[in-house]
C-alpha cells in the first residue's frame, strides 16, 4: 500500500489527518507531519524519516504538503529526490485531495499515479457562491518565439537591476519567502547569492524547484552577482535576493552591489553564536560585518514577515555584545 505523508505548517496536517478519519475512517500508513512555529527544516525533516520507516513499506511514498516552496516541501523535496521514480510530491493540499488519495489507494500501487489521479478532485474542491465570483476561463496564451541572448553591452530599461527586496535567512528560499515577501515586494527573479550553495548541485535543484508560480529561482556565487549587478542587460528584472549570512552580502557591497536596505529576517544558531532574538543568532564576525554595513550605508529592517513590526537593531546588537562578552 502507498504510505502518505501529510506534511504542513503548524497542526492544519493533523487536522485534515483527523478530518479525514471522520469522512473516509482511520487509514493504515498515513502521518501527518508538522514544523511547529520554534521548529527548524531538519526537525520537520526527521519527523518524515520516521514516519516513513514506520511504514509497512517504503517503495511508494506519497507527500500531500500545504505549500509549494515553504519549508515543509522543501524537506519533502530533498527526500523525493532519491526516490524520484517511485516517490510523489502534491502541493495544494485540501480535504478532496486526501480523501481521494485514501480512496485511490483500493485501486491503484503507484504513488505518482495517485498524484496524477487527485489532480483535480482537489481543483475541483475549490467552489465559491454565488456562482458569479467564479473566474472566468482564459484562453489559452500562445507561447512566445524563443528569443537569443541579448549581446554584451545591451540596455534594457534603464540599464539597472531592481532589487526589491536584500534578504538574510539562514533558511534561503522558504514558505516566508516563497509566498509573504513575493507577494509583498512582487519580484520577477529570486536571486540566492552564496559561493557554497552555488557549488552545492543538489541544494541549487532544490531552490530553483522551490520557487513561486510565476517567478524564476536562480542561484549564483558573490562574484557572479556583481557583474549582473553592472550589467545592463538586467535593466527589466526586478530581483530578491537572499543572502545566507551578512558576510555574504557584506562582499556583494563591497563589490558594487548598489544594496541601500536589508531585511534582517533569519540567522541560524550554532556554535559560537548567542541568541539576541527568536529567530536571530549572532557571532563576533556577525557583530563586526553589521557595523562595517552600517558604515557603508545599508539600513537594516529586521523583521521575518512583513507583517510583523520592526526590531531596532542597534539594540540587537548591543544586546550580542553583552552576552558575547559573558561567553
Amino acid at each position: 500500500m502507498v504510505g502518505i505523508i501529510l506534511a504542513s505548517h503548524g497542526d492544519f496536517a493533523k487536522g485534515i489527518l483527523q478530518s479525514g478519519a471522520m469522512i473516509f475512517g482511520e487509514q493504515q500508513n498515513v502521518a501527518a507531519c508538522v514544523l511547529e512555529p520554534s521548529e527548524g527544516p531538519d526537525d520537520i525533516k526527521a519527523k518524515m524519516e520516521a514516519a516513513i520507516a514506520s511504514f509497512d513499506s517504503q517503495d511508494e511514498i506519497l507527500f500531500l504538503v500545504d505549500l509549494w516552496g515553504g519549508t515543509p516541501f522543501n524537506q519533502a523535496n530533498s527526500l523525493f529526490e532519491a526516490h524520484k521514480d517511485n516517490w510523489a510530491i502534491v502541493a495544494g493540499m485540501n480535504l478532496p485531495m486526501v480523501i481521494e488519495a485514501y480512496a485511490s489507494r483500493f485501486s491503484m500501487e503507484s504513488a505518482q499515479d495517485i498524484a496524477k489521479a487527485i489532480i483535480n478532485t482537489a481543483k475541483d474542491g475549490v467552489k465559491v457562491k454565488p456562482e458569479e465570483l467564479e473566474p472566468e476561463v482564459a484562453a489559452p496564451v500562445q507561447a512566445e518565439a524563443p528569443q537569443g541572448a541579448m549581446p554584451p553591452g545591451t540596455v534594457v530599461g534603464d540599464g539597472k537591476i531592481k532589487f526589491v527586496l536584500a534578504r538574510i535567512d539562514t533558511r534561503l528560499l522558504h514558505g516566508q519567502v516563497a509566498t509573504a515577501w513575493t507577494k509583498a515586494t512582487g519580484p520577477t527573479r529570486i536571486i540566492v547569492v552564496s559561493d557554497a550553495v552555488a557549488k552545492d548541485d543538489l541544494r541549487k535543484k532544490l531552490i530553483e524547484q522551490a520557487a513561486p508560480p510565476g517567478v524564476k529561482a536562480n542561484v549564483i556565487p558573490i562574484k557572479k552577482m556583481i557583474e549582473v549587478a553592472k550589467d545592463p542587460r538586467f535593466g527589466g528584472t526586478k530581483a530578491l535576493l537572499l543572502f545566507e549570512t551578512p558576510e555574504d552580502l557584506l562582499k556583494a557591497v563591497e563589490g558594487g552591489v548598489d544594496i541601500k536596505e536589508v531585511n534582517v529576517g533569519s540567522m541560524a544558531h550554532s556554535t559560537g553564536k548567542v541568541v539576541v532574538n527568536k529567530v536571530l543568532s549572532m557571532g563576533e564576525e556577525d557583530v563586526e560585518t553589521f557595523e562595517k554595513l552600517e558604515k557603508l550605508g545599508v539600513k537594516f529592517d529586521v523583521r521575518k514577515v512583513p507583517n510583523d513590526s520592526k526590531s531596532n537593531m542597534n539594540e540587537l546588537l548591543k544586546k550580542a555584545k553583552q552576552e558575547l562578552g559573558k561567553a
